[in-house]
């Protein structure tokens, strides 16, 4: 019992642990907190990124490869293979082509050019010019009411009504959902197919409900001369929407599949096919190889290597999510070197403990005590370091991480500038997820590294010799 009570003693007396039981404090706060602040970020893109996508992206080259194979243009026999497959829950098919805005883009309500050089002009970048233009399938409410089972439509399979449905930022909401593309009663019927403009580019471009967007896209021409074949079409905007991406909320115009196909001039009817899995954890990897092998067999995919045509939507946006996993990853490793830090303060003050105590450890081990109750009276003396110090870290950094959002605004509001730009983010919420795994983790490491460290001062105190201790003045 001796060794808790004097461990304790010890701590309390010498005010220098202090500083031990504030490293630990920093360091395990901190690194919760930034962890789980990490980890916020890193599920909400992971949300965010998936919202655009399906489990699986099947994108088919249609290029004749060099041998003379070519892939045969054939959207139903490839969903009828996909749903042969008692692993897919849903499919849809995509046609996606890029376009640009042109020069006179921006036409407004009264269909009269603008004389101030259109979107290009009153933007002045004309990186916002180009744009990509996705054609989906989307059934109307009847059909969605009528055919519960027959599950082939762009919102089965994304996220898309969600980003359609919710309330943009800084654009405006479509009339009904569940009939995306259709004509709001307050415009003119006989207008231009209805189209569904990213939120951020809806506001770069200051765009207003009703305008008319005039799109220009170029085709390889059929002719054996070559060259390419210029078409025009002209879209109104009927609303916006909102992934929180800024990749696809920049420069993504949504569009009814058959009016993309009838700006091509039917030179493709699809692009790529979007599957859902009713089990994605388990499924994904080994449905990618098995359809793979099946579709290349029949001719639908070209199976090339170097460019796999049925991914999983995590391979489809590896580079984005790996940076984000990189950066929790040093992050990490950094604070794990304040936590380093903090274990050699709890070194330096229990070796001047040492030290100082030698006469007192002489007389311990002159009453009897062992060197093994000697090493472990010091160690205690960490123990509580850790316990006082890695605990309030823990408490305050869990704390902070789920009031993040608060201390933001109150710090933001103390010194006169936003800390975080959610604009930068496109989240409305600065996210964080505390995982009690990775808490309960962290203590048992800085435990472990704390003893560590105090395990060698600890062992010099029980080396010592008790008549030479005891003489010491």
């Amino acid at each position: 019992m001796f060794r808790y009570l004097l461990s304790w003693r010890y701590l309390v007396r010498r005010r220098t642990n202090l500083i031990a039981i504030v490293g630990l404090f920093l360091a395990v706060g901190a690194l919760i907190m930034i962890l789980s602040i990490m980890t916020g970020f890193l599920e909400e893109s992971r949300r965010i990124v998936r919202g655009s996508l399906s489990d699986v992206v099947i994108t088919p080259i249609f290029l004749r490869h060099m041998s003379g194979a070519a892939v045969r243009d054939s959207p139903d026999e490839l969903l009828a293979a996909l749903h042969q497959d008692d692993r897919v829950r849903a499919a849809a098919l995509r046609l996606s082509y890029f376009g640009i805005l042109n020069r006179p883009g921006f036409v407004g309500r009264s269909g009269k050019g603008d004389s101030s050089g259109g979107i290009l002009a009153r933007t002045g970048s004309a990186t916002l010019a180009g744009v990509q233009l996705v054609g989906v399938d989307v059934r109307t409410g009847e059909k969605r009411a009528a055919e519960p089972g027959s599950v082939l439509d762009e919102y089965d399979v994304t996220e898309l009504h969600a980003a359609i449905a919710g309330v943009p930022r800084n654009g405006v909401r479509v009339e009904d959902p569940l009939f995306p593309f259709r004509m709001p009663p307050d415009l003119p019927a006989d207008g231009p197919p209805g189209a569904i403009v990213g939120e951020q580019l809806f506001s770069a471009l200051e765009l207003e409900r009703g305008d008319v967007i005039e799109v220009l896209t170029a085709l390889p021409h059929q002719s054996d001369g070559g060259g390419v074949e210029e078409r025009t079409g002209r879209f109104t905007v009927v609303g916006t929407f909102r992934f929180g991406q800024n990749e696809a909320d920049l420069s993504r115009i949504y569009l009814a599949r058959s009016d993309l196909y009838d700006l091509l001039g039917g030179a493709r009817s699809y692009t790529e096919v979007s599957v859902l899995l009713h089990d994605y954890e388990r499924d994904a990897e080994m449905f990618c190889a098995e359809m793979s092998a099946t579709l290349e067999e029949r001719g639908l995919i070209l199976g090339s290597e170097r460019m796999p045509e049925v991914r999983t939507w995590e391979t489809y946006r590896a580079p984005l999510l790996g940076s984000i996993e990189n950066q929790r990853s040093i992050m990490a490793i950094l604070l794990s070197l304040v936590l380093i830090v903090a274990g050699f303060t709890v070194f330096a003050i229990l070796s001047m403990m040492v030290n100082e105590k030698r006469r007192d450890i002489g007389i311990l081990s002159a009453l009897g005590a062992t060197p093994r109750a000697v090493v472990s009276m010091f160690l205690w003396i960490a123990a509580w370091d850790v316990f006082l110090g890695a605990t309030a870290g823990a408490v305050v950094g869990t704390w902070g991480a789920i009031e993040i959002d608060s201390i933001e605004a109150w710090l933001s509001s103390v010194l006169g500038f936003p800390i975080l730009d959610r604009s930068l983010y496109l989240f409305d919420t600065i996210p964080s997820r505390v995982e009690p795994s990775a808490v309960a983790l962290i203590l048992v490491v800085t435990l472990a590294a704390t003893l560590l460290a105090a395990l060698i001062p600890a062992w010099r105190a029980s080396r010592l010799d008790p008549l030479q201790a005891v003489r010491q003045d």
